[in-house]
């Protein structure tokens, strides 16, 4: 099951299957990509897990059983691979908000967003090698651009499972809070993405964005009555 909130720009996509630790199965998939159309226009995005345990456990291996051939390995992997291309390339801030453990494609999806925030603890770790397969769902490519080609396969060619804190220190997660603080944390960060110029500043720190791109982003927020009401609040508090 899926579910979608939708508050003031910021939208929640949270996986909710507890008998499977929020694991990723074909139905879900799908479910996964409504969830994206329903979000689309939100200026953040948060991919979250239900309950406390698991953020994604990975693959439904149960469900999944049922796929042997190359064929319909490759066609399963394709059809995730594109939907965390979809929050990729989501046009605004997307946060992995890790309120459990990420193991194999959970990982995956977590570095499919833009920033992870984790509670303290969580676990991640690419463990595909553990089943004698390897990430299929972009996650390598994704992983070897946060940590380093070396890194990327010492971990995802060993299985290595981090604790939060090992992970932020290689920069796999973006920030560390305690459990306690963890809901409000992340929802903090979320709403504050969401009434700022993020998404704008997201295509600028993406690659193949121009200088002249980044000026006309500037431009075109300078301009504009937001950046004059918020000017002038600031101006007003001065005085």
């Amino acid at each position: 099951m899926i579910d979608l909130e939708l508050d003031q720009g910021l939208a929640v996509v949270t996986i909710d299957r507890p008998h499977a630790r929020n694991a990723i199965s074909l139905d879900t998939m799908g479910e996964l990509e409504k969830a994206l159309d329903a979000a689309a226009g939100a200026r953040t995005l948060v991919i979250r897990g239900a309950g406390d345990r698991a953020f994604v456990s990975g693959g439904d291996l149960k469900e999944l059983a049922a796929i042997r051939t190359e064929d319909e390995a490759a066609a399963m992997a394709w059809r995730m691979r594109g939907i965390c291309d979809r929050i990729a390339d989501f046009p605004a801030p997307v946060i992995a908000a890790l309120n459990g453990h990420a193991l194999g494609g959970g990982a995956e999806v977590a570095v499919a967003a833009d920033i992870r925030v984790a509670a303290d603890d969580i676990r991640i770790g690419f463990t595909q090698a553990t089943l004698e397969i390897m990430p299929a769902w972009g996650g390598a490519e994704r992983l070897a651009a946060l940590v380093g080609r070396g890194r990327a396969l010492l971990l995802a060619g060993t299985g290595a499972v981090l604790d939060a804190a090992e992970a932020e220190r290689l920069g796999l997660v973006d920030r560390v809070l305690t459990r306690d603080s963890f809901e409000e944390g992340w929802r903090t960060l979320a709403r504050s993405l969401a009434t700022t110029p993020a998404g704008q500043i997201k295509r600028v720190v993406s690659d193949g964005t121009s200088a002249d791109e980044a000026v006309r982003a500037f431009a075109r927020l300078w301009a504009a009555d937001a950046h004059w009401e918020a000017a002038e609040r600031a101006m007003t508090r001065r005085k």
